[in-house]
């Protein structure tokens, strides 16, 4: 009998997309096991051999701790049952925020968890819209750093906005928003304008003071950024920008965490949607202006081209 060179598994956090992921390969997605104890502790199983095949998991990491520690358990497990390779799908990589030492006696959260994969036995990890870039040399394995501007910008283009202006809301996502930029432009064959906006935070979680560096007055504003915490820079943004005469505002991220009081402030704010991917499970009747779109064809065509032995770069144009 003819056994497929693959599996793909997924965690408590990834089934959804996993499923997804499986129907665009056209194949069945692997049963696994989680048995939990009183205490909190919980132990992995795969429910069918795995031995000699490549292996994908499929995992988000937020919330966060137990659902790494799942995706832990899951890699080592697989190890353990004599898997090929063990590929750590992480739609998204929670912890990517601490990526450097920002003031004296702080963790870097983001080369522990690479650490921490690697040790249990990852071989690969596909990951979404890391926070920075340079996350992935934290990381002695092959990384697929995929980029959710390709859908996003699908989305926005569908959207046939006149006057469409591109917007970073902190100058340190002015990377990405230039890259969301070209994406518009290679689909429309229209150049985008981009402004930023400049932003003083005194903790985390809070913004004091922003301020718009270009003109967004009779636009159409497309924030970008990396994800959507507690949304507050992402409404005091839409505010701004609404103050300053723009038409409309919408926001654009890769990933929604959506914590806290996310929902309220989108729905209290000046924003006319929030639109993210499905790198994290969400519920989209909690909030009206939430729309949602799959990142899942993405991760799927790159599993094909790493079993094919492709080139996973032309798939992700950023």
């Amino acid at each position: 009998m003819e056994t497929s060179p693959f599996k793909v598994f997924a965690g408590s956090k990834g089934g959804a997309i996993a499923q997804s992921i499986c129907d665009y390969l056209g194949c069945t997605l692997g049963q696994v096991k989680i048995d939990r104890f009183s205490d909190g502790e919980f132990a992995i199983s795969f429910e069918e051999s795995v031995r000699g095949q490549s292996v994908y998991l499929v995992q988000t990491t937020c919330p966060n701790s137990d659902n790494l520690m799942e995706l832990l358990l899951m890699i080592d497990a697989a190890k353990r049952a004599s898997a090929y390779k063990v590929i750590a799908v992480i739609p998204y990589f929670g912890w990517a925020r601490q990526d450097r030492k920002d003031k004296p006696r702080v963790s870097i959260g983001a080369k522990l968890v690479a650490n921490m994969l690697q040790t249990a036995g990852a071989d690969r990890i596909i990951t979404v819209d890391l926070h920075a870039d340079q996350i992935q040399g934290f990381f002695d394995i092959p990384v697929d750093h995929l980029y959710g501007a390709n859908v996003l910008a699908n989305y926005v283009e569908s959207l046939h906005l006149d006057n469409l202006i591109v917007a970073s809301p902190d100058t340190g996502g002015t990377k990405r928003a230039a890259a969301f930029c070209k994406k518009i432009h290679i689909l429309t064959d229209k150049e985008v304008p981009m402004v930023i906006c400049y932003k003083h935070r005194p903790d985390f979680n809070k913004v004091s003071e922003m301020r718009v560096l270009g003109d967004v007055a009779g636009k159409n504003v497309v924030i970008v950024d990396d994800m959507a915490d507690t949304a507050g820079t992402l409404c005091k943004a839409a505010q701004v920008m609404k103050d300053e005469g723009a038409l409309s505002v919408r926001a654009v991220v890769a990933h929604g965490i959506m914590s806290g009081n996310a929902c309220t402030n989108i729905m209290d704010s000046a924003l006319e949607e929030l639109v993210f991917t499905d790198s994290i499970p969400f519920d989209t009747t909690r909030c009206a202006k939430v729309h949602v779109v799959s990142i899942a064809i993405p991760i799927a065509q790159t599993i094909q081209a790493i079993q094919e032995h492709r080139s996973v770069s032309e798939l992700n144009i950023k």
